[in-house]
C-alpha cells in the first residue's frame, strides 16, 4: 500500500467505492463497517435521529442530532435531496508518532445532502463511527446552537470527567458513574468513557474542531445525555483576585459560534469495542481531523525536558544557594545535557512579571541561558501566559525567537469556546512561522489541531503529577484509567518522573518537596505507557543525579513510537504495552493498587536475540514504595516473562537487538 505524505490528503489506490449523487425518496440509511461488524441506521422523518449496533447488539439506541443557524432549524422536516456513499483505504505517516508512524485510514462513508443548504457525513470504522455536519451558504453565518442527545442502554455506567464550569483547566478525576445518575445541570467535558451492562466500550470525543466551541455533556438525570456548547465571548474583565491570568465573562453572544457559511463542522465519534486495549490502539482524532498544513517540518524534533516548576528549583548537593536565577538555570541545562535530554523549560518566574513577559528578571539572563544551552546541546522552551501572549503575539514570539528559544509552553488558557479555539490555532501558526514548538497548558483536549500544525507537539488538559503538590487524588487507579480516556486522544503532558515515592500510608502533602502515590517502577513505566512527544523529568536534577540508574533509564527511553502493541488492558487496574523505535522494543506496565502478576508473551518481537534490562518493583515496593530493582537477560520472542507489579506498581523493559 502506498502512504500519503498527508499533505493534501491524497487517497491511496487502494479499493474505493462511490456511487454517484442521486434523488433519493426513502427515508432509512444504513451503513455498514468493513468489517460488517458495526451498524449505522440513520431515520430522516421530523427530526434526524441514528443508532447503532456492534456485534449484533444494540448499543447507542437513539442520537438525535440538528443545528439551528441563523434563526433557521436546519433539521427541522428535512428533506434529503441525494445520497453518496464511498469506501477509503489510505495510509499517511505522521511526522510526530505518539502511536504509531503510519496511520491507517478505512473507513465506508454516507453523504446525505438536504434541501436546507446542508449535509450530514456518517464514517463507519470497523472500531467507531462518526459523524459530522457540513453547511454551504453564501457569505458568515451564526451558529445559534447545535443538538446532540445521545440515549445509552439501561444500566449503562461512565467515567465522568465532570466539570464545575465551562471556564476550566480541564483536569479532572474520571468519576464512576451511572448514566441516570448524573443530574441536570451536572456536566462534563471530554472525552467521556461509557461501559455498558453488556461490557462494551464507548468512548466519545470530537475531532477537526476548528473556528468553532468545543462540545460538554450534560446530564439529565436519565439514560440521556445532551450537548451543551460555550457563547461566544462579547466581554471580559480581568478578576481581582489574579488579573494576570484569569477573567470575568461579563457578557456573552447569543450564539456559539460565528462563522464561514460554506464548511465542515466538527466530527463527533464513538470508539465502540468489547476491548480495552482498542481504546489505546485507535486513532481516531489524528484520523478525522485535516491533513498537514505546514510544508516543512525537519525542525520539529520529540524529546524529553527537564522542568523545574514541580520540584520548585530544590536542588542540593551545589556549592551556590539555588533560585530563579541563572546558576541554578546552568545547572539543569548541565544535567540535561549529561542525561542526553534535548530540553530545558524556564518555568513561572523566569520573567520580569508574570504580564512584562518580554522582560527576564533581574536575576536571570535567558540569552546567555539560550547561548550555553545551544553549546550543550540542549534547547530551552519558554513559559508565559496565555493572557499577555494573546494580547501582543507577534512581538512576543518575534522576542522569543529572536533569542533562539524553541517553542513556548502557553498556560491558563482555560476556555474552550470559539475566540479561546481560533487563538490556539492562531499560536500554532504564529509558531510554526518562526519554527517554534508549542505545548498547551490549562488547556483542552486534543481535537485535530496537532494533525494541521505537528509543532504543536503536547498538551496538558489532564489531572497530572502535578497535582500531588497539593492533593492526594492522583492514585494509581486514576494513572490506569488515563490510557483509556484523556490519553486516548492525544498526547498528554502528565509529566511524570517522581523520585519522591509513597504508598498510600505514607503518603503526604507538599507544594515543595512534593511525592507521588505509587512505586518508583510506576513512575518509570510512565515513560513508555504515556504518550506525549516532548516528556518532561519533573523532578530536581539533584535526585536524578542522587539516583544515577533511574536517572539513565528514564533518559534511554524515547518519546515517539514507530509502532504500538497493547498486551493487557483492563480500565482502572492495568494496563501493559509494548512500543517499538527502530529495532529496539520498550515495554511498560503499570497496575493500580491491586498487587498482580501479567504475562508478557514475547511473540510479537521479530526474529532475533534481545538483550533486556528490566527496571521492575523491588522485593519491599508494597512497603517502601522507591524499592527497584534492575536486571538483564537475553530474550526471543519464544520467550515468556511474568510482569511481577506491586500495590501500585510498575515495570519496564528496555529491549535492544543484539
Amino acid at each position: 500500500m502506498k502512504l500519503s505524505n498527508r499533505n493534501g490528503w491524497k487517497l491511496i489506490p487502494a479499493l474505493l467505492l462511490l456511487f454517484t449523487a442521486q434523488g433519493v425518496t426513502a427515508q432509512q440509511y444504513e451503513l455498514n463497517s468493513k468489517d460488517e461488524q458495526t451498524r449505522i441506521r440513520i431515520q430522516v422523518n421530523d427530526r434526524i435521529t441514528w443508532s447503532v449496533s456492534k456485534y449484533g447488539q444494540v448499543v447507542l439506541p437513539e442520537v438525535v442530532i440538528g443545528m439551528t443557524v441563523n434563526g433557521t432549524v436546519l433539521d427541522e422536516d428535512p428533506e434529503v435531496t441525494s445520497r453518496r456513499e464511498s469506501e477509503t483505504a489510505e495510509s499517511f505517516e505522521a511526522v510526530l508518532p505518539v502511536k504509531s508512524r503510519i496511520i491507517e485510514n478505512d473507513y465506508r462513508e454516507l453523504q446525505l445532502k438536504f434541501a436546507n443548504d446542508f449535509e450530514l457525513h456518517f464514517r463507519a470504522y470497523d472500531h467507531g463511527v462518526a459523524y459530522r455536519f457540513t453547511t454551504s451558504r453564501s457569505g458568515n453565518i451564526e451558529v445559534d446552537s447545535e443538538t446532540l442527545e445521545i440515549s445509552f442502554p439501561a444500566g449503562t455506567t461512565s467515567y465522568f470527567p465532570q466539570e464545575e464550569s465551562m471556564y476550566s483547566h480541564y483536569e479532572r478525576s474520571y468519576l464512576f458513574k451511572g448514566i441516570d445518575t448524573i443530574r441536570t445541570g451536572e456536566f462534563a467535558s471530554l472525552p467521556i468513557l461509557f461501559n455498558t451492562k453488556d461490557d462494551l466500550r464507548i468512548l466519545f470525543s470530537e475531532a477537526d474542531v476548528f473556528d468553532y466551541p468545543h462540545l460538554f455533556l450534560a446530564g439529565s438525570g436519565s439514560k440521556t445525555l445532551h450537548a451543551q456548547f460555550p457563547k461566544g465571548v462579547a466581554a471580559t474583565k480581568p478578576d481581582p483576585s489574579s488579573a494576570d491570568r484569569n477573567v470575568i465573562i461579563t457578557e456573552e453572544e447569543p450564539f456559539i459560534a460565528a462563522t464561514e457559511g460554506t464548511r465542515t463542522f466538527p466530527w463527533r465519534f464513538f470508539v465502540i469495542t468489547n476491548d480495552d486495549a482498542d481504546l489505546i490502539r485507535q486513532n481516531m482524532v489524528m484520523q478525522l481531523s485535516r491533513p498537514q498544513i505546514l510544508e516543512e517540518t525537519d525542525w520539529i524534533q520529540p524529546g524529553k525536558i527537564a522542568w523545574d516548576w514541580w520540584n520548585a528549583n530544590n536542588v542540593f548537593g551545589v556549592d551556590f544557594k539555588s533560585g530563579l536565577d541563572t546558576r541554578t538555570y546552568k545547572y539543569y541545562i548541565d544535567f540535561a545535557s549529561e542525561y542526553g535530554l534535548e530540553y530545558l523549560i524556564l518555568d513561572e518566574g523566569w520573567t520580569k512579571s508574570t504580564t512584562e513577559i518580554l522582560e527576564c528578571n533581574p536575576d536571570l539572563d535567558v540569552k546567555e541561558l539560550i547561548r550555553y544551552g545551544r553549546e550543550k546541546g540542549v534547547s530551552l522552551i519558554l513559559w508565559c501566559l496565555w493572557k499577555p501572549l494573546d494580547d501582543n503575539m507577534e512581538e512576543i514570539l518575534d522576542t522569543y525567537a529572536g533569542w533562539g528559544a524553541k517553542g513556548v509552553k502557553v498556560d491558563f488558557m482555560q476556555r474552550a469556546d470559539q475566540y479561546m479555539v481560533n487563538s490556539y490555532t492562531e499560536i500554532a501558526k504564529a509558531c510554526a512561522d518562526r519554527k517554534m514548538l508549542v505545548d498547551f497548558h490549562g488547556a483542552f483536549k486534543p481535537a485535530g489541531l496537532r494533525s494541521a500544525y505537528p509543532n504543536v507537539i503536547s498538551y496538558e488538559g489532564v489531572r497530572g503529577n502535578e497535582h500531588n503538590k497539593w492533593a492526594d487524588y492522583i492514585t494509581p487507579e486514576h494513572n490506569v484509567t488515563l490510557p483509556f480516556t484523556r490519553m486516548a486522544v492525544g498526547p498528554m503532558d502528565y509529566t511524570p518522573g517522581a523520585m519522591h515515592n509513597a504508598q498510600e500510608i505514607n503518603f503526604s502533602v507538599s507544594f515543595g518537596r512534593p511525592m507521588s502515590l505509587g512505586t518508583r517502577a510506576h513512575q518509570v513505566a510512565m515513560y513508555v505507557v504515556y504518550e506525549s512527544p516532548l516528556q518532561m523529568l519533573c523532578d530536581t536534577p539533584s535526585a536524578y543525579m542522587q539516583d544515577e540508574k533511574t536517572a539513565r533509564f528514564i533518559s534511554g527511553i524515547p518519546t515517539v513510537w514507530d509502532e504500538t502493541k497493547v498486551l493487557h488492558a483492563k480500565v482502572a487496574e492495568y494496563v501493559a504495552v509494548a512500543r517499538r523505535q527502530g529495532d529496539d522494543w520498550y515495554i511498560g506496565g503499570m497496575n493500580n493498587w491491586d498487587e498482580r502478576s501479567l504475562e508478557i508473551d514475547l511473540s510479537f518481537l521479530p526474529a532475533g536475540t534481545y538483550e533486556m534490562t528490566i527496571f521492575q518493583d523491588g522485593i519491599n515496593a508494597n512497603t517502601y514504595a522507591e524499592d527497584y530493582r534492575i536486571e538483564s537477560r537475553t530474550v526471543n520472542r519464544s520467550d515468556q516473562l511474568s510482569m511481577d507489579l506491586a500495590k501500585g506498581g510498575g515495570w519496564t523493559a528496555v529491549l535492544r537487538r543484539k
